[in-house]
């Protein structure tokens, strides 16, 4: 009997992190697709039977991307030029991968040698695949088939502007698979069935115990358990490293986030007349950590980095004052001058007196004195444009209520609940509003936390009408604020922030730093952060 070894390789939610660098400060990292690719280039080497995956959210994330989509679009998309070269068979569509727009993202799809998948993102007239190619199937020299279908988080339409989406309908993943995995058996006689799925696990691999709600954003467990005739599940979005572990019988993998990991899967086969069996089945993460960039591949790219470079070291303006961030909590926890700028901003650029917006990201590390673009784009990480949404006081209590409940006590000590940070942190799902006043005590229960609040110094009525500004992802309910999803648009801006932020400096060149106070954190009857 003949046997062979099947090796599948996945990257997933590189965000295009290419280089081994933060370019808040330039320091070293070990992320990245060059030091991935090293890994890549050694398992293909290895003379195993080799398909290798990008499971979704590619083409955003880095300042480099930001460049050469709001720049230098003429050239090639520089993720798609490496992952060319290494050979990639195949990649999904994920929901970051529309935040460019359709248009980079449908040029993205045509440059690249491999096809891109989603069996269940289709076209809202037809109901046929809106990208062509639900699936692939890759046959090697032995006869050994192997199929992959592609699935996509279904929760795009809450975070994704409307017009980057418009003809395209997200079905259920688990219907769509349970249509396509008996066809690739079937009339693909596939041997080894992969379904590689931008989405995670909305339960515990381990114990099935349920860590979302059924809200459709991550559906891996019900594939694993729903779906018939899976024998690998590639997954992502979650930003999650996991590896070893087999669910009803399919093995999964997810290799967190910005090419620190490789995912790998060995599938081990034996002859059986004319098709293969499966003998065995693992899963593991290689890690980057110490492993050389691919300076070879990298020189493709070299070009796109050095003016990326250029453009991030372009001076700005100045700061009198203080927008550095020394203590992330401490910026959530009292009134900021970055945030207050942020807002200020907002409610400038849109004519309202109410915005609200977040630190997106413990690593962000506000502004120095003197500001270049590398510095906003540190800070404000997201191609977010803003909207002008009109709420009731009832809507605003109750974002309030789901920011205020971004916290716990622990011992008397303010942290941070697991809900924001387990399975994936969510500090970005933590508002702070300028052109209220409010108070929160977190020493009372989820829910009834928000005991002041007031507009031009009265209190907010339930049933009144406030015109707030926010960023596109929030206002469409991004981050489970549902209060937000359907209210009337006022008006949109269609620039980014962080063009809005720079153009800011450019204009003013110097920037004061300053708070007014305007909220406050308490947690019982002695312990408080900011002032009236």
């Amino acid at each position: 009997m003949d046997t062979t070894k099947l090796v599948i390789l996945e990257t997933s939610d590189l965000h295009g992190s290419i280089y081994p660098v933060s370019y808040a400060d330039q320091s070293c990292r070990d992320v990245g697709l060059g030091k991935a690719a090293t890994l890549i280039r050694r398992e293909q080497a290895a003379g195993n039977q080799i398909l290798l995956i990008d499971d979704g959210d590619l083409i955003q994330g880095t300042p480099l991307l930001y460049h050469y989509v709001k720049c230098d679009h003429k050239r090639p998309n520089p993720m798609v030029l490496l992952e060319n070269r290494l050979g990639y068979d195949g990649a999904v569509i994920g929901n970051h991968d529309f935040n460019f727009g359709r248009a980079v993202l449908e040029k993205t799809i045509r440059n690249s040698d491999f096809p891109w998948l989603s069996a269940n993102i289709v076209s809202s007239e037809t109901g046929q695949p809106y990208f062509g190619r639900p699936y692939l199937i890759k046959e090697f020299a032995n006869g050994v088939r192997v199929a992959v279908l592609g699935l996509t988080t279904r929760y795009i339409p809450v975070w994704e502007k409307p017009e980057n989406i418009l003809g395209m309908r997200f079905d259920d993943p688990v219907a769509t698979a349970r249509r396509w995995i008996p066809r690739l058996k079937n009339e693909g006689r596939a041997d080894v069935v992969v379904v590689a799925y931008h989405g995670g696990f909305e339960r515990d691999p381990d114990s099935g115990e349920a860590t979302e709600t059924p809200d459709g954003e991550n559906e891996g467990y019900r594939i694993c358990t729903d779906v018939p005739g899976v024998d690998v599940l590639l997954t992502g979005h979650q930003h999650r490293r996991i590896s070893g572990k087999i669910i009803h019988g399919v093995t999964i993998v997810q290799p967190g986030v910005n090419g620190k990991y490789l995912g790998k899967v060995v599938v081990d086969l034996a002859s059986k007349g004319e098709r293969w069996q499966i003998t065995g089945k693992r899963s593991g993460l290689l890690s980057v950590s110490g492993v050389p960039a691919d300076r070879q591949l990298l020189r493709l790219t070299d070009p796109y980095e050095a003016d990326t470079e250029a453009w991030l070291n372009r001076p700005l303006g100045r700061i009198e004052g203080d927008m550095r961030v020394t203590d992330p909590m401490d910026v959530r926890t009292r009134d900021h001058p970055l945030i207050e700028f942020i807002n200020w901003l907002q409610m400038k650029v849109s004519g309202v007196d109410i915005s609200l917006t977040a630190l997106f990201d413990n690593a962000s590390p506000g502004l120095p004195e003197h500001v270049t673009m590398r510095d906003i784009m540190a800070n404000y990480i997201y191609p977010n444009t803003l909207k002008v949404i009109r709420i009731s006081g009832r809507d605003m209590r109750a974002a309030l209520e789901r920011s205020a409940s971004y916290f716990m006590l622990l011992n008397g000590k303010v942290t941070v609940s697991p809900s924001f940070t387990t399975p994936k942190p969510q500090h970005y799902n933590y508002d702070m509003w300028e052109g209220i006043h409010y108070i929160m005590d977190i020493s009372k229960p989820v829910g009834s936390r928000i005991v002041k609040l007031e507009y031009h110094g009265a209190p907010v009525t339930p049933d009144g009408r406030y015109d707030v500004v926010m960023n596109n992802y929030r206002s469409g309910g991004g981050g489970d604020y549902q209060m937000f999803r359907g209210r009337p648009v006022i008006k949109d801006i269609p620039v980014d922030v962080a063009e809005i932020m720079a153009d800011a400096f450019e204009k003013q060149k110097v920037i004061q730093a300053r708070t007014n106070h305007n909220w406050k954190l308490v947690y019982g009857p002695y312990h408080r952060k900011g002032t009236d």
